[in-house]
């Protein structure tokens, strides 16, 4: 009985732990454009490794690009190879510290439409972001990974039904 309580809790774990990674729509309904203040929509958020950035917009209007502090400071673009353009471009955070991301598209990253934050290293919990002023939960996009969810509930009735037989 108690090799296969370890058994289950090894199965929960390994299933579980990957699923605490949180998607972030940038700007959350608004999306990736013009006229959003992107300090504002990351005040509040805490961003871990794991979680990914998702950048909406309408392609050919925009773009994104990731850069250091200093071209974000000064709106400096990199290679256009480097451009992310499809219109919904992810990003999974990899490393811990400050990102940075612009749009490249005419004056659009000196008029405000850049974006910075800082990942932390540890992994984030499974629940919503702290709502800030001007963002309520509501409209704060926050999804598990469906399928990893999915197999956390299909391991937990696996081990009831263990326990219970």
């Amino acid at each position: 009985m108690a090799s296969k309580c370890i058994l289950i809790a090894v199965i929960v774990l390994a299933i579980t732990a990957p699923s605490f990674a949180t998607d972030y729509v940038v700007g959350d309904n608004a999306g990736w454009k013009l006229g959003v203040n992107y300090t504002a929509w990351a005040e509040g958020k805490r961003f871990f490794v794991r979680d990914r950035l998702i950048f909406k917009y309408n392609q050919g209007a925009h773009n994104v690009y990731r850069v250091n502090g200093t071209a974000f400071q000064q709106c400096m673009l990199p290679s256009a190879f480097e451009a992310l353009t499809s219109g919904n471009d992810e990003i999974t955070l990899t490393t811990p510290g400050k990102k940075w991301y612009i749009c490249g598209v005419g004056n659009h990253c000196a008029s405000g439409m850049k974006l910075v934050i800082t990942v932390d290293s540890g992994e984030g919990p499974a629940s919503a972001p702290t709502p800030t002023a001007g963002n309520s939960a509501a409209s704060t996009y926050h999804e598990e990974q469906p399928i990893r969810s999915f197999l956390w509930m299909l391991a937990t009735l696996a081990m009831f039904k263990l326990i219970w037989t």
